[in-house]
């Protein structure tokens, strides 16, 4: 019974031997509680998902066993890609436009779990089992549903985190055969992309802490000279924190007059240039408030990917200042760009 926290993964640098591997999805963590007519969905914090996807709950009743949970993840698929975003504007308080995007730009669940079936709880069962159980379980379902393809070949797993990228997946988990599921553990591996970027900081946001900082603001210029903002580097030690408050003040302006992000608190302005403090039913009453600094320094940071070309998906990791660097060769053109996959090499036509 709800509510279970997912099972999780940690961060390596290479895909280890002797596992089961399968892709990791970009998309919203979700485990699936089904019994009889109803259906749950549980996001990765137990918060329930249900109501903002309509057309999954139908297609998950029609088409899972009758008593089952399931862990997988929900997707939404664009052009043969998966689409971060289209997933985000679901998370949203009118009804009627949840059930209007239904139909546009209807979800996907990838299951890659069993923890459950009819009567039985699997939690204790190892890996290999479970996902023998799954396939049985799943064959022959039809979208929206799917089973993550999964291998045990490392080889074949390389494969996939090199191609698999293009179609906009996250790289790589592996997990040991013998695994029981371990709820809110970090029991299992995940390998993701990296790569790095030379991104101009202009600005940064106070730590909820006190005076010092909380985040980088970081830009790229676009081909029309335009500095877009692309993200926030925020992982930084307490020490390092105050030293960079002492650091950017040379570049601190008293005000956002006169700065390429003056119009950040306009909401019409956000729709021709990123700006940081977008407007977002995430943020509530969140304090979106930065200070501008003069977009002077170049730093080096990494990366997993981008998100539709524009902006980084994750928060990227500073690396070091570049002092070598002139802030108007940080362009998108320095990005390395993954090579299209369609989807529908991964789940068939159906994707």
């Amino acid at each position: 019974m709800p509510p279970v926290k997912p099972m999780l993964a940690k961060s390596v640098a290479k895909i280890p031997p002797g596992m089961q591997y399968e892709a990791k999805w970009d998309g919203f963590r979700a485990i699936v509680f089904r019994d009889g007519d109803e259906v749950e969905l549980g996001s990765r914090t137990t918060k329930p998902l249900t109501r903002y996807f309509p057309e999954l709950v139908a297609g998950l009743k029609e088409r899972l066993p009758k008593r089952c949970v399931l862990d997988g993840e929900i997707v939404i698929a664009r052009e043969g890609r998966l689409d971060f975003d289209a997933l985000t504007e679901r998370i949203h308080p009118a009804d009627s436009r949840v059930r209007m995007l239904a139909e546009r730009t209807p979800a996907s669940f990838v299951a890659f779990d069993l923890l459950a079936l009819a009567d039985e709880s699997l939690v204790e069962t190892p890996l290999a089992d479970r996902r023998a159980l799954l396939t049985m379980a799943l064959s022959g379902v039809t979208e929206p549903v799917h089973v993550a393809p999964a291998t045990t070949d490392v080889a074949t797993a390389q494969g996939w985190f090199e191609q698999y990228e293009g179609a906009g997946l996250d790289g790589v988990i592996a997990k040991p055969l013998t695994l029981r599921y371990l709820q809110d553990e970090r029991a299992m591996f995940k390998i993701k992309h990296e790569r790095t970027a030379d991104v101009v900081v202009a600005g940064y946001r106070l730590h909820k802490s006190g005076p010092i900082v909380g985040s980088l603001l970081l830009g790229l210029y676009d081909d029309r000279g335009t500095l877009q903002h692309v993200g926030v580097s925020a992982a930084f030690s307490m020490k390092r924190r105050a030293e960079l408050i002492d650091e950017l003040e040379p570049l601190r302006m008293a005000e956002v007059a006169g700065h390429p992000w003056a119009a950040w608190s306009d909401e019409a302005a956000h729709e021709s240039v990123r700006l940081p403090g977008a407007p977002s039913r995430w943020s509530g009453k969140k304090d979106l408030s930065w200070v501008p600094l003069r977009p002077e320094w170049v730093a080096e940071v990494a990366y997993d990917h981008m998100e539709n070309g524009a902006r980084f998906r994750h928060t990227a990791r500073f690396r070091r200042w570049r002092p070598d660097r002139t802030p108007d060769s940080c362009t998108y053109a320095q990005l390395e760009e993954p090579v299209r996959y369609d989807l529908a090499a991964i789940f068939g036509p159906q994707a």
